[in-house]
């Protein structure tokens, strides 16, 4: 039998599967996951020991790894990720080509998603795509022509970096930027400071037991909670007003958002739509789309089966 192997590479787990695509679908035949290891090199031991495991009596046609950034794509190289310090120096594709006899490609995990929600999911059927990940942090993975698209130095769609407001909450290092707002960080600082604004008026605050996450304050606004709807319109907007940038740079078909949006866009569609129509140019939002992704929990493991897909057929 003939089979794809993925690697997908995160700060507290890592998984490897094998998988086929069957009538234009992923079909995900097993999968392991493990804590992530305390090092680089006990990591590429165990998981290439698996992925051996999990592959015997088949043959493997390619691999594919996602990872967070930074990383350099063609080494297959991890360049100290700031969940995983440390772990840079060592080849992840030389290293599973050497274990599997296949070869193997690396890509970013917002190029990663990118391309499973392209050929699978929200964005099928478009030649240009960017899909947003909108989780722990804010990134992005552009589909430009037919192909992934990553810059000069691999470096395209850091969407997080760009500020859209002088003050507000911090992500990517950046008070006020993309992330800041759009994130789950982002959400839980929004709800903090509101929360406090309110605490010093003399005010009580309840939005949930124990501590505030993006997840407690998207439960309490679908409660009704004042001061969680207010953090989500905060959100709301500057979700439109980051989109609006990337309507009228890119021109895109479709706009595919995960994670947080892709859960809470009953709770954020309307206000983003608002702020899309009054910044975004009229003639090039009408010809976007802005979807929530459409292939939920199981993104990592066809992420990582797509770069390995895609590799092989552009190599």
């Amino acid at each position: 039998m003939d089979c794809w192997v993925g690697f997908d590479i995160g700060g507290t787990k890592c998984a490897v599967c094998t998988g086929v695509e069957e009538a234009g679908a992923p079909c995900v035949l097993k999968r392991h996951e493990i804590a992530t290891p305390a090092t680089q090199a006990e990591a590429m031991e165990r998981m290439c020991a698996m992925a051996l495991d999990m592959t015997a009596g088949c043959r493997v046609l390619g691999a594919g790894v996602s990872a967070g950034g930074p990383l350099d794509c063609e080494s297959g190289t991890l360049l100290n990720p700031p969940n995983l310090p440390g772990w840079s120096g060592a080849s992840w594709t030389e290293r599973i080509t050497q274990a599997l006899g296949a070869p193997a490609f690396m890509e970013n995990d917002a190029n990663a998603c990118a391309l499973a929600e392209w050929r699978w999911g929200a964005g099928q059927g478009c030649r240009s795509m960017a899909f947003l990940t909108f989780g722990t942090g804010l990134g992005a993975g552009l589909i430009l022509d037919g192909r992934l698209y990553r810059g000069a130095c691999g470096m395209a769609g850091e969407l997080g970096h760009w500020r859209l407001s002088d003050y507000g909450p911090t992500g990517y290092g950046k008070e006020g930027s993309f992330e800041g707002f759009c994130s789950g960080g982002g959400i839980r600082q929004l709800a903090e400071t509101l929360a406090l604004r309110e605490r010093q008026k003399g005010a009580p605050v309840s939005m949930g037991s124990g501590p505030l996450t993006a997840r407690v304050v998207a439960e309490a606004a679908g409660r009704g909670d004042p001061l969680a709807l207010e953090a989500l319109d905060h959100v709301a907007r500057q979700l439109g007003r980051g989109l609006a940038l990337l309507v009228d740079l890119l021109n895109p078909e479709r706009i595919v958002i995960g994670s947080i949006y892709a859960r809470c866009e009953g709770l954020l569609r309307d206000g983003m739509l608002r702020t899309l129509a009054q910044e975004a140019l009229p003639a090039s939002l009408a010809a976007c789309r802005i979807l929530p992704a459409a292939l939920g929990d199981r993104i990592g493991d066809y992420a990582a089966l797509a770069i390995a897909m895609a590799g092989a057929e552009q190599a």
